[in-house]
């Protein structure tokens, strides 16, 4: 796995139209490397924007959360790695991602494993009907998607640590909910800063509203990169 900012780095455009995300990708120019595509992007012309952009020698995070019947998942999933993107999620559930994982094999596709959403907290999981707690949970679905041949998790920086014991080093940690220090966490409720997510053992992260709602997007996204490379620094100095 590339020791470099750059490549770890994911900039999140959750924006409401092309014409803005495409303004953000020219700002950032080469300093940013990979992008993460999500639903609101994703239904105003932004599949056609990540082919583009994969295309054009950019990294795509495809944040579709898949989860359907097996067939469904399949298929969806072997259009999907037509693309070019270099990551998919799915809701990590046992069926889904086995289904998933035989329709991506032998192709580049890193699937990923989505294990409770940043924004949901104890009392959201109980809600949702769930037994486990949010830790409790995450690390079962960790357990399951290692299991099923994931490329990678994505959970929360939080329990990135204790994730890492159970996938190994070999799999991608991806973790949302990435807040520099100071900074408002918004809608997410479980945040860690780029230096303690990647101490924690994150290997990718994923950064949206502070770089991409920032006065001077692309001070802020070198910001963050200086600091990502300090902490990458000392930990292969350990």
């Amino acid at each position: 796995m590339s020791t470099s900012a750059r490549d770890r780095l994911i900039v999140g455009l959750d924006l409401p139209t092309v014409t803005e995300a495409e303004k953000i990708v020219s700002t950032l120019g080469e300093e940013v490397l990979f992008y993460k595509i999500g639903y609101q992007l994703a239904f105003a012309g932004g599949l056609d924007f990540a082919r583009d952009l994969a295309a054009g020698g950019k990294q795509i995070f495809l944040d579709m959360k898949l989860l359907d019947i097996d067939n469904t998942v399949a298929k969806g999933v072997e259009n999907i790695v037509k693309m070019g993107v270099s990551m998919l999620t799915l809701h990590a559930y046992p069926k889904a991602m086995r289904s998933a994982v035989e329709a991506a094999r032998g192709s580049n596709l890193c699937l990923l494993g989505v294990t409770v959403l940043t924004s949901m907290d104890e009392q959201d999981v109980i809600d949702a009907g769930y037994e486990y707690d949010p830790h409790s949970l995450v690390l079962r679905r960790a357990e399951q998607a290692r299991a099923a041949g994931m490329g990678g998790i994505v959970c929360s920086a939080e329990e990135a640590a204790a994730v890492r014991k159970i996938i190994g080093g070999d799999m991608a940690l991806v973790t949302p909910g990435i807040r520099p220090a100071g900074a408002e966490k918004g809608d997410q409720k479980r945040v860690m800063t780029p230096a303690d997510a990647l101490r924690a053992g994150s290997s990718h992260l994923v950064v949206g509203r502070p770089i991409v709602a920032a006065p001077d997007p692309l001070a802020a996204s070198r910001a963050i990169l200086a600091e990502m490379e300090s902490a990458l620094s000392r930990r292969s100095a350990v």
